[in-house]
């Protein structure tokens, strides 16, 4: 069985290391210069819609990378606190830890969409979660609590006032929505394909399809700020590295479902490949300078956050490397 699962493990990564170099451009030029560190630590936890930091180990060894780590268990600011060198998180969660000085420097855009909002009845809309026990997960100040802040904001709630946030510490609300101890529960693959499984609660905002989120990035991939500035080579090519894995989804859902399962991310395949199905992995498609200005004047306009977007901007981005991968990789 140990066997089979690992010639199932070789044969999948090679499937993508060759989907890569079909989809992915020329291999890196010499006068780019090996990366300053062969090194790189990586978030590990479950997951599905951040697929592309998961599969693009084979891709990352092919720019160089000989030792790379994923991390199971870290803070939510691991990165700013230097313990993991890249990872995804929402365009809300990145200015609001811009805005608070963490060091941290978004690169690129992966994704709109991924995470639902289900509740019960009566709720029906956004503006019925006012009064209302909304789980989120992880903490307050995590990727989905300032995401759905800042979608509160956009009808006219407070979300510091208006909302009665809920949080344990695991960030698992599926058995407490169930019981209905909770109104309303913002979920994350594979948790909505459970809730519908199970003919739980109704959803009432789905931020792949329904408009303006569907316009915008959920999931930003961004870097230490440290480490970027020093080893600006290794930085591009793993930004090169994820953007070609973020194609990989899109292309070739199934390889990278596989991938996934066989990594340990996730555990069902089939929920796996719904969510890589229905995902809009569209790194070309928008612009994530626009998406993190968007997010921004949701959290500024409620007092979330206390800097302008321009100066969020110009504090914790870098597109420099984004800007020189669209037009190698034909974007």
């Amino acid at each position: 069985m140990h066997i089979m699962q690992s010639r199932r493990h070789f044969l999948v990564n090679a499937s993508l290391a060759a989907a890569a170099s079909v989809l992915g451009g020329r291999i890196p030029c010499a006068a780019e210069g090996p990366p300053e560190t062969t090194t790189l630590r990586l978030g590990g936890a479950p997951g599905i819609c951040i697929a592309p930091g998961y599969i693009a180990e084979e891709l990352l060894r092919a720019e160089g990378f000989t030792d790379i780590q994923y991390i199971p268990d870290y803070p939510i600011d691991a990165v700013a606190r230097g313990e993991l060198d890249f990872d995804m998180e929402t365009a809300a969660w990145v200015v609001s830890n811009v805005d608070t000085g963490q060091p941290i420097t978004a690169l690129a855009g992966v994704h709109v969409g991924c995470y639902e909002l289900f509740a019960h009845e009566p709720t029906r809309t956004i503006s019925d979660l006012k009064g209302k026990k909304v789980g989120i997960p992880q903490t307050i100040g995590s990727s989905g609590h300032l995401l759905l802040a800042s979608i509160a904001a956009y009808v006219g709630l407070d979300p510091r006032k208006d909302i009665d946030w809920v949080s344990n510490a695991t960030g698992d609300f599926m058995e407490p929505f169930a019981e209905q101890k909770v109104d309303a529960f913002l979920g994350f693959p594979p948790e909505p394909q459970e809730l519908r499984a199970r003919k739980i609660g109704h959803v009432i905002l789905n931020t792949s399809t329904d408009r303006p989120w569907s316009q915008y990035f959920c999931c930003i991939a961004m870097g230490n700020r440290d480490f970027v500035r020093n080893y600006p080579a290794a930085s591009k090519r793993v930004l090169r590295a994820f953007l070609k894995a973020t194609d990989i989804c899109a292309t070739e859902p199934e390889l990278a479902a596989q991938r996934l399962v066989d990594a340990g991310f996730t555990k069902r395949y089939e929920y796996a490949l719904q969510t890589l199905t229905e995902i809009p992995y569209s790194w070309r498609e928008f612009d994530p300078e626009d998406s993190l200005r968007f997010y921004a004047l949701r959290l500024h306009e409620v007092g979330m956050i206390e800097s302008s977007p321009n100066a969020l901007l110009a504090e914790g981005t870098d597109w420099r490397f984004l800007n020189e991968l669209k037009r190698e990789l034909k974007a």
